[in-house]
């Protein structure tokens, strides 16, 4: 993989010398009543920038309009109010307190949609201040770090001034204008604007650890801006053949690229590809894309096309919120009636990857906020908040505490998903609050308490011989209508076997003995198969402790179709392991005298054995010593 620093043509400026000058000079081409475009992200032009700050008096009603920015914005100041009125597509934090204070604009669009405003004419520019790298010997300068819709605005626009700065990375993709496209050339080399990583606490790494989970080795990637997408790509080292389909790139990329992890082979479309539409990282990042044909930048259309991202197979769309509500309605773009960020491109990749083969889109949001006396997850949201991505829209939902799977399930199931996966001191008041709202059913509310998610500690996973991987997890109190599947599931005889008796039906209260436990006394287990719509439950294994003698009952089921595959010794293991941890001595079981499977994992466990036949039933003693 070349990343050699390309060499530019060195005669630029002498051949184009006609359109060179100094920023000053060109920014005096822009008239009163104006509209501005300025350069995204990491790519705006700083100099371009101060240039037309300092003509602020001299232009009244002005407006400025861009994606986002990370560098100086002197241009969104109060006193500057009379002359610039600055129009974000989403708001970075250099324009965020003009904007709440009504004296700018957010205008909330999806993020492909961006584009078609500048090509129709629906929003016409007059001029465009761009940054790009030094022509090359056909004349061809590269956006570098941010093409977004800054190719589609440069191409619109009525007057395009390039600041042409030799330290801006020349990437490779549809990021190239011929330098005729541009009115006037401003030379200016100073340092690309950094990002540098974000910092991120014990609570983000525990939800990248939860995503990471859910990413499968071939599936292409999409990932947002911010502390989570940073927690998470810590947590892929271990997987293979990744892909990225992705808005924007930071540093974490590099080390997954050299890793191996991130190859694109198995991408549907721009196979070995890691294509973006913009960066915002260090230098560090800026030189490994500096003529790297691994990358490919492309405009916005391209890459937030819903259409386009949905023919990536096991597409994943990984994006954050600040705050959603029981049935499932994201919050991304405000704090209550304050607009904070914006809508970007969560519906955008929401969509494609929901229509993906093997997809799975993410919304991943902390449990609380304020230094944890907030719940994120609230039963209505917030006075004024706006609906980024509907309650139809949710596929996963992703917490430090766990996953909810949201699509396809009823009011009463998603509000009970997000409950469980809310931070422990708040789901007290979701559940009566749930309850008030009519979104669960009273008889509920003795579950109070009892909304217990178990410690990651219980989760493992099992290779079957045939290389189907099983993962087992405590049981979560979401998977009450699963346990019920799974009873509809067995056959007749491993009804009989499991409960020891003819029965056509298990009362509701016995399945919600299983799943409302306290995973201390009472441990349950479930083998679950990922799949693109959630997880289907194929085995369940439990313990419940006597404290009189120190030993627990144990019981398992596996459906039919997975018996004799070893996942009935396998689940006795686990099960043994968690009660050893927790000074249990040993378990208990009662066996049918036909049910010669259950007796062979018993008699030939790795356990110290004693059985006895009492009329039709075998009991069981392990001890663990």
């Amino acid at each position: 993989m070349s990343t050699a620093h390309f060499i530019h043509d060195r005669d630029w400026k002498e051949k184009f010398r006609s359109t060179i000058l100094s920023a000053d000079q060109a920014v005096a081409h822009i008239k009163p009543g104006q509209r501005i475009f300025i350069g995204t992200g990491c790519g705006e032009p700083l100099e371009l920038v101060r240039a037309l700050t300092r003509r602020a008096y001299e232009l009244p009603d002005t407006e400025i309009i861009h994606l986002l920015t990370f560098g100086e914005a002197p241009y969104a100041h109060r006193e500057l109010a009379q002359y610039f009125r600055t129009n974000s597509f989403f708001i970075a934090e250099n324009v965020r307190g003009i904007i709440q204070e009504g004296l700018g604009d957010y205008t909330p669009i999806h993020l492909s949609d961006v584009p078609r405003l500048f090509s129709s004419g629906q929003l016409p520019l007059d001029a465009a201040l761009i940054q790009v790298s030094p022509p090359d010997p056909q004349g061809m300068v590269s956006l570098g770090v941010s093409v977004d819709i800054v190719k589609t605005a440069a191409e619109n626009a009525s007057l395009v001034i390039a600041q042409v700065n030799p330290r801006m990375p020349r990437t490779h993709g549809d990021s190239f204008l011929h330098v005729h496209e541009v009115d006037w050339l401003v030379p200016v080399e100073e340092d690309i604007i950094e990002i540098p990583e974000p910092q991120v606490d014990e609570d983000t790494r525990q939800i990248g650890e939860n995503l990471a989970a859910l990413i499968e080795d071939g599936s292409t990637l999409e990932v947002g801006i911010g502390r989570i997408p940073q927690a998470l790509l810590g947590f892929l080292k271990g997987k293979k053949n990744l892909g990225i389909h992705t808005e924007m790139i930071s540093d974490g990329i590099v080390d997954l690229i050299q890793a191996g992890v991130v190859t694109g082979a198995r991408k549907t479309m721009d196979k070995g590809k890691v294509v973006a539409s913009f960066c915002l990282g260090t230098r560090k990042l800026y030189d490994f894309i500096d003529d790297n044909p691994t990358f490919a930048f492309h405009p916005t259309e391209y890459v937030n096309n819903p259409h386009v991202i949905s023919q990536q197979h096991k597409m994943v769309a990984i994006n954050v919120a600040l705050e959603i509500d029981l049935t499932g309605q994201v919050c991304a773009d405000s704090i209550g009636a304050k607009f904070f960020s914006g809508v970007g491109g969560q519906v955008d990749f929401n969509r494609g990857a929901s229509k993906a083969r093997g997809g799975k889109a993410i919304i991943a949001i902390p449990s609380t906020a304020v230094g944890g006396t907030v719940s994120r997850i609230v039963t209505y949201l917030s006075s004024g908040a706006g609906v980024v991505t509907t309650r139809a829209g949710v596929n996963y939902v992703v917490t430090e505490y766990g996953v909810a799977y949201l699509h396809g399930k009823s009011i009463q199931e998603r509000a009970m998903a997000l409950i469980c996966i809310a931070h422990p001191k708040f789901r007290a008041q979701l559940l009566r609050e749930a309850i008030e709202a009519k979104y669960l059913s009273a008889e509920l509310a003795e579950l109070e308490g009892k909304l217990v998610v178990g410690p990651k500690e219980l989760r493992t996973t099992h290779l079957l011989h045939d290389g189907t991987q099983v993962l087992f997890r405590p049981i979560h109190p979401t998977d009450e209508p699963a346990m019920r599947d799974l009873f509809y599931k067995l056959s007749e005889q491993s009804k009989f076997y499991r409960f020891m008796g003819h029965i056509k039906r298990v009362p509701r209260s016995q399945i919600e003995d299983f799943v409302y436990i306290d995973h201390r006394s009472e441990v349950t287990i479930v083998g679950v198969l990922k799949e693109a719509h959630g997880e289907d439950i194929i085995a369940v294994g439990s313990y419940y402790l006597d404290p009189k003698t120190n030993k627990a009952e144990v019981a398992f089921t596996v459906t039919d179709h997975w018996q004799r595959h070893g996942i009935g010794t396998f689940m006795l293991k686990h099960l043994a392991r968690i009660a050893r941890r927790t000074g249990i001595s040993g378990f208990t079981a009662e066996v049918l005298a036909e049910n010669k499977g259950m007796q062979v994992v018993f008699d030939h466990c790795e356990f110290k054995v004693h059985s006895k036949y009492r009329g039709d039933v075998y009991s069981y003693e392990l001890d663990f010593e």
